[in-house]
């Protein structure tokens, strides 16, 4: 019983009143998608796609290269799952590999010839490893594009 009562401390004023502050004002929380890896790789945006149809899916990496092209973001880590827990095995009329986030994303996105003008590369060591639920999206910059059109 005494263990249950130490969970339960009064909250001070001085935490009521920090709390407060903070609800009422406007200041951003930074996200936790972008954040800084090293000099050399400038920065990288992190994507779960748990849950996501592939319809949604695919929109929503759409999205997703679009506003990093434009936040100058150079590598995009896209969570897509094994596909383990995936029923699309049991349906014989159905593609198994393009049924899986996994394998699908990275094909829609070869597929865009819009998307193909922004993605450099695709890692896709890691697409096709069966112990990997990610794979990286690597993007070109706007001075590449640039250069590659007078080439």
């Amino acid at each position: 019983m005494r263990l249950i009562s130490s969970w339960k401390k009064k909250i001070t004023k001085k935490d009521l009143k920090d709390w407060k502050r903070f609800i009422n004002s406007k200041e951003k929380i930074p996200s936790k998608d972008i954040h800084s890896i090293s000099k050399s790789e400038k920065v990288k945006k992190v994507v779960d796609l748990h849950g996501y149809s592939l319809e949604d899916a695919n929109n929503f990496i759409k999205k997703i290269i679009h506003e990093s092209y434009r936040k100058k973001i150079s590598k995009i880590e896209i969570i897509t799952g094994k596909g383990l827990r995936s029923k699309v095995s049991d349906n014989p009329f159905m593609s198994v590999n393009l049924n899986l986030l996994k394998y699908s994303v990275p094909e829609f996105i070869n597929s865009n010839s819009e998307l193909k003008g922004f993605v450099k590369s695709i890692n896709y060591n890691e697409v096709y490893d069966k112990n990997s639920g990610f794979f990286s999206v690597f993007l070109k910059t706007k001075e590449w594009i640039l250069i590659s059109r007078y080439l």
